[in-house]
């Protein structure tokens, strides 16, 4: 539960708006994934993941102010960390083509997305 210090600051505001940032980067991915599946380039879905990447560690930075100076829970923080370095993972393994890990990573990284983003909103 974020306390009363958490929701005074601007951490909480900041980890909002980075959440909804990093949310839609990621479904920005399952599209552009959906398009290379009927031909298009790859070269939209290598910018999204560098933008998945960037917001990321945003989000995790966000999380880690909310939970230490903000006073908030610390668990964001941890669910921010497995986000960035899955990202990195769903990266390796993308680039190698090696799909059958890569599809459902995508899609955990999705759900770890959405969980922060509501989480963050629910207040």
């Amino acid at each position: 539960m974020v306390t009363q210090v958490a929701k005074g600051s601007g951490y909480l505001t900041a980890f909002k708006i980075i959440t909804v940032l990093n949310t839609l980067s990621v479904l920005f991915q399952a599209v552009t994934a959906g398009q290379l599946l009927s031909g298009a380039s790859a070269g939209l879905h290598g910018l999204g993941a560098g933008a998945v990447h960037l917001l990321g560690l945003a989000q995790l930075v966000a999380a880690v102010l909310v939970w230490r100076p903000g006073r908030g829970a610390g668990w964001p923080a941890v669910v921010g960390l497995a986000i960035l370095l899955l990202g990195f993972v769903q990266s390796a393994v993308g680039g190698s083509g090696v799909m059958t890990v890569h599809v459902p990573l995508g899609m955990a990284v999705f759900g770890l997305s959405v969980w922060l983003l509501v989480w963050a909103w629910r207040r």
